[in-house]
């Protein structure tokens, strides 16, 4: 996804009077636009068609719970019970819900499909309203498409 239509880093040449190396910033907002595009589709609730390759920091079972995160349909929900049983991990329930807290991309790791297994939204890092918003938005289009 690096090539033109990005900020990117130049040689970075002599250091600065700080030590740091200085670096030059190059505008390309081709691939921006369509970075922006993707995170504005998700946002929707819309697929993005647009397979974006992530460099996500976390513990390796942070990165399995991001990755059974993914494999979650937009429109439908499952449990941190569901996510936890997926991976064949049932009594790590809470550990599935501390991963979705530390994600660090939650449109592209979409942690707001996780509900509690009484339905209820359960916690959201970015606002309980965003989360509920994000589902109605995905149910919408989900209906919309049949």
């Amino acid at each position: 996804m690096l090539g033109e239509g990005r900020a990117r880093r130049g040689d970075p040449g002599p250091s600065s009077a700080h030590g740091a190396p200085r670096s030059e910033l190059r505008r390309c907002d081709g691939e921006l636009a369509d970075v922006a595009a993707f995170v504005r589709a998700l946002a929707e609730g819309r697929s993005a068609g647009l397979d974006l390759p992530l460099d996500v920091r976390g513990t390796a079972f942070q990165a399995r719970v991001w990755e059974a995160l993914r494999q979650i349909p937009a429109g439908t929900t499952r449990s941190y019970t569901q996510v936890a049983g997926s991976m064949g991990t049932p009594t790590a329930v809470r550990a599935v819900a501390n991963a979705c807290g530390a994600n660090p991309v939650a449109l592209v790791v979409p942690c707001h499909r996780v509900i509690r297994t009484d339905g209820s939204l359960g916690g959201y890092r970015w606002g309980i309203e965003v989360k509920a918003e994000l589902l109605r938005r995905e149910a919408a289009q989900a209906t919309a498409e049949v």
